[in-house]
């Protein structure tokens, strides 16, 4: 992304790349795409030492990050994770530490926050629909029963819920959306794995039939306020995932463009081509610009937070997206070969496009936030 990087957080992402390109390069992601989890936990708890699940931790639980910005710091991460197709649960995990730590009771914070950072536990948040869709924990209904509430519905496309130990899950109780942490495999809690167009991901349907929960596992703050907050987060980490996957993609194809020879001539020279790239990289650095903007207005906590969110959402689900098919047009016949990395960037970018809700659903938030914004002048 265009991030003016302090020499710390040069530092932080230059680590980044090393690791993964030490532990876990392109070449060595494929040997897990058939893997049923698609993650090595020693893994895992190798990029928690890098401090990955700690920077929206407060720094009296256990984390902290490198610049005091822990969403700017943790978009760094993401776009390095999409530039290198990486599986696990990075995004979630920031996602649902985030929650604990803003919505947590103490007792909440001391027994998952420490563990979030340390990679020691698996943390999701399923908080969609069956088909995937934000509907404010409407299709999971939490009916008190005593001191506890019982869990009854399901919810849809949980990212890494296959390996996850704790779901945070957004219910409705009496219409209002609350959030409890559930564990994944408590009494009632069934997880079907899902096909994922994303062969780097695992995603699953999570069906709850009278999963008791109790009162010690609900988080404060019920509404759509926190709903909100979590989804920002997780809106600037795809954003920013997704910049660094078309970013990585569209140098490949650069590079393509002057090592492949046509006619006795690199076909990058040809006019046609040039123009086809000229275009993309336009549209890649407005991709960047408004995965950075995100970023920044959503760690700046600005009024105008989800406007620019989901504007930038909107924007790159769709722009990244025709920028992965131009690519692929220019790669021609050999970037449909499976041994090709291109389809991986591919289906990364559309995957990313549709996890956090749509284009035409941010561009009805865009609407609808100007539509109340006119109705309160």
């Amino acid at each position: 992304m265009q991030l003016d990087l302090s020499d710390d957080q040069a530092l932080f992402r230059d680590t980044t790349v090393a690791f993964i390109e030490a532990e876990l390069p392109l070449d060595k992601t494929r040997e897990l795409h058939q893997d049923p989890a698609g993650y090595d936990r020693g893994w895992l708890r190798k990029s928690a030492e890098l401090g990955w699940y700690a920077m929206l931790v407060p720094e009296e639980d256990g984390g902290g990050s490198v610049s005091g910005n822990g969403l700017l710091d943790a978009a760094i991460v993401a776009e390095q994770l999409g530039r290198f197709v990486q599986p696990g649960p990075f995004i979630t995990m920031n996602v649902v530490a985030s929650a604990v730590a803003a919505y947590g009771s103490v007792a909440q914070r001391t027994a998952m926050l420490p563990a979030i950072a340390a990679g020691e536990q698996v943390v999701t948040w399923a908080f969609a629909d069956a088909r995937g869709n934000w509907d404010a924990g409407l299709g999971l209904a939490a009916v008190p029963d005593g001191e506890a509430v019982v869990l009854t519905g399901s919810r849809g496309c949980v990212l890494e819920a296959v390996t996850a130990d704790w779901l945070l899950v957004t219910a409705a109780v009496d219409g209002v959306p609350a959030q409890l942490l559930v564990r994944a495999r408590a009494p009632g809690v069934t997880i079907r794995p899902l096909h994922s167009l994303d062969l780097s991901r695992r995603l699953a349907d999570v069906d709850f039939d009278g999963v008791r929960v109790g009162p010690d596992d609900v988080l404060a703050g019920r509404g759509s306020g926190p709903l909100e907050s979590q989804l920002l987060v997780a809106i600037a980490l795809i954003c920013a995932d997704t910049a660094g996957a078309i970013d990585a993609l569209f140098s490949r194809t650069v590079s393509y463009a002057r090592e492949r020879i046509a006619f006795g001539r690199p076909i990058g020279s040809f006019q046609a081509i040039k123009h086809i790239l000229a275009d993309q990289a336009v549209y890649l650095e407005t991709c960047k610009a408004a995965a950075v903007a995100a970023a920044q207005a959503v760690q700046a906590g600005d009024a105008s937070a989800t406007e620019v969110a989901s504007m930038a959402a909107a924007y790159i689900g769709d722009v990244a997206s025709e920028i992965a098919q131009e690519c692929l047009q220019v790669h021609g016949g050999t970037g449909y070969a499976w041994e090709h990395d291109l389809h991986l960037f591919l289906r990364r970018v559309r995957s990313n496009s549709v996890l956090f809700g749509e284009p035409t659903w941010h561009r009805e938030r865009v609407y609808t936030f100007h539509e109340q914004a006119g109705e309160g002048q």
